[in-house]
């Protein structure tokens, strides 16, 4: 009963602590900032769609770790490639198979792959079976095929058991 009439506890307690603090503390903008604080989420929560849970927030800290150090050393790759002749840029698509489920888990994926200099997110196909990527420098497509499902894909499964 009080997951209906509060959807969202920490958002409403957000949105009333930036109420009062853009506004005045006083007792009608009190009133006013926990009405919206109220109705804002209540509204919003029949629009959200719902998340997997994270099942393992340790190896999540980890993968995020792994991904900052993958965009760091991916930027000095690049950068090395771009400073050299163009000649030697082996640019390409590549059809990435997915075991990955979930709408969230696959933009998160996805976004790692963006996110990382060098490679970019194309598309999904229609089924989700695939994931379209374009890469600045091919040297083995299967290599970065094996190098994406066990460095990003294969850690996100465990995080959101999918």
């Amino acid at each position: 009963m009080l997951n209906k009439l509060l959807p969202m506890p920490l958002h409403t307690l957000i949105l009333t602590g930036v109420w009062l603090l853009l506004n005045d503390f006083t007792a009608g903008h009190l009133v006013l900032g926990l009405l919206l604080g109220l109705m804002i989420p209540w509204l919003a929560a029949r629009l959200s769609d719902p998340h997997p849970r994270v099942q393992r927030p340790g190896l999540a800290f980890l993968y995020l770790l792994k991904v900052l150090w993958d965009i760091v050393i991916s930027n000095f790759e690049v950068a090395y490639r771009v400073l050299r002749s163009n000649k030697h840029l082996r640019p390409g698509l590549i059809a990435l198979p997915l075991d990955l489920r979930g709408d969230f888990p696959l933009a998160i994926l996805a976004s790692t792959i963006s996110l990382t200099p060098g490679t970019v997110s194309v598309d999904f196909s229609e089924d989700l079976q695939w994931l379209y990527i374009h890469a600045l420098h091919i040297d083995d497509e299967q290599a970065l095929i094996d190098t994406i499902k066990t460095r990003y894909e294969a850690p996100l499964r465990e995080i959101f058991g999918c």
